[in-house]
């Protein structure tokens, strides 16, 4: 196993390799298996998470006990997660772009790509929206907030360097000549204060961060970067449909392991966190919630997040790559 050190607040290195013995799957599991989740308590994966572990739990017969490490735009986590065992106890929460955009950002040298992640499903797909405070005076809809972020430097939070809310307002300022300015977070729950609270100026996130403080209009919902509108808040336009075309903006969450766990017990890992999905009381939750559930297994899911290295390989240029 690599054994990964962070360096700064993102980077990472590899030491020397280390070997780790995988555990049978006679008995698996047989114990509480930990869960990192490399974002704050009470964001968008964290929230996910504990709405579908219950229901995965009664598949494995023990508990999923969540680990919140949040920082590096998530590779505080990450790093524990790659650094664990691969005995199959130690899990997490894989996020793209952000993972994605970690190890190929050639500045940070990071020695990981998908190779040393055993995937075992994704979980949900979750679309960007842009937002403002439900009392911003200076601009209620796109087109007003546009025209004056092209005079005016605004403040934009994130839930970290090179995610996906950090790349769609880069898009913005790069079809738009926008003037966003990136305030990163540890996460959603401290993304979603900064802007009802007024302490930014604008808003980059997900429709699943988002849509309940919409809907109860605690703040409010200008656009929608997709490519067709979300059945949780179908009174937001598309980007496009305003006349903003060329953002399409998304976050992809799932379950991965340490590379090497016995095949026998990455396939009933896999088995469980299926069928947890498909579980009805989960999948209701869910739409509550306003998260889309977008289950992708094995090779399926490998190639969801191989497209997306190359959709992070062609915006090199817009990263400063």
């Amino acid at each position: 196993m690599k054994i990964i050190k962070t360096v700064g607040m993102l980077a990472c290195i590899s030491l020397p390799l280390m070997l780790t013995a995988s555990v049978s799957a006679d008995n698996y599991p047989d114990r509480p298996i930990s869960t990192i989740i490399a974002f704050g308590a009470g964001g968008n994966t964290d929230v996910g998470a504990r709405i579908l572990f219950p229901a995965v739990e009664r598949e494995l017969g023990v508990p999923l006990n969540i680990i919140n490490r949040p920082g590096g735009g998530g590779w505080v986590g990450w790093t524990q997660l790659l650094n664990a065992s691969n005995n199959g106890y130690t899990l997490g929460y894989i996020n793209t772009p952000n993972l994605i955009t970690g190890y190929m950002d050639p500045q940070y040298r990071c020695n990981v790509n998908l190779d040393d992640f055993d995937l075992i499903a994704n979980h949900v797909t979750d679309y960007g929206v842009i937002s403002i405070n439900k009392n911003e005076t200076r601009y209620s809809n796109i087109d007003e907030l546009v025209a004056y972020a092209q005079s005016n430097t605004l403040t934009a939070s994130t839930t970290g360097a090179n995610g996906d809310d950090h790349i769609a307002m880069l898009k913005m300022n790069h079809h738009y000549d926008t003037r966003f300015m990136p305030v990163h977070t540890t996460g959603t729950a401290e993304q979603r204060a900064a802007i009802q609270g007024g302490h930014v100026d604008v808003n980059f996130s997900n429709v699943g961060d988002t849509n309940m403080a919409h809907r109860s209009g605690d703040l409010k919902i200008i656009a929608i970067m997709a490519p067709e509108r979300s059945e949780f808040i179908p009174d937001v336009p598309t980007l496009d449909e305003l006349g903003y075309p060329g953002v399409i903006s998304w976050s992809a969450r799932g379950i991965a392991a340490p590379k090497g766990i016995d095949p026998d017990s990455l396939a009933r890992l896999e088995a469980a966190f299926i069928a947890g999905m498909q579980d009805p009381e989960h999948l209701a939750k869910m739409a509550e919630m306003g998260l889309k559930v977008d289950i992708r297994t094995g090779e399926d899911y490998r190639a969801m997040l191989e497209e997306e290295e190359q959709g992070v390989r062609s915006l090199s240029d817009l990263l400063g790559w």
